[in-house]
């Protein structure tokens, strides 16, 4: 069956860099476009980032643009979300999730999530 099993969150003070890693098993990573979305206490769930399977495109939300980096490695079935200059607002329970069709805001699958709090 498909699992997406986040890590790499944690606690961290504000600036700096973190990297989320994604594994993906029970289906053919390669296929499909993959996203990571968080969750922030007390919101609703917020799209991060995608990455396309074909063109390899990748797309952020205007909130983490230029600070966040999504990558994929096909061959370790594994999504990869480098976090810089990391924000107090950037709180939340990060999810990695495997894209339904052609918009990377539709998911299908995701995982329990990794928690990431920035506090000073």
């Amino acid at each position: 069956q498909v699992q997406l099993v986040e890590s790499g969150g944690g606690l961290a003070q504000p600036g700096g860099s973190l990297r989320l890693s994604c594994a993906a098993s029970g289906f053919t990573f390669s296929r499909y476009a993959m996203s990571w979305a968080r969750q922030a206490p007390g919101k609703g769930l917020e799209w991060v980032s995608g990455v396309y399977s074909d063109h390899g495109g990748t797309y952020y939300a205007d909130s983490v643009k230029g600070r966040f980096t999504i990558s994929r490695d096909n061959a370790k079935k594994t999504l990869y979300l480098e976090m810089n200059s990391r924000k107090l607002e950037d709180t939340a329970l990060y999810y990695c999730a495997r894209v339904r069709g052609s918009l990377l805001d539709e998911y299908d699958y995701w995982g329990q999530g990794t928690q990431v709090t920035v506090s000073s």
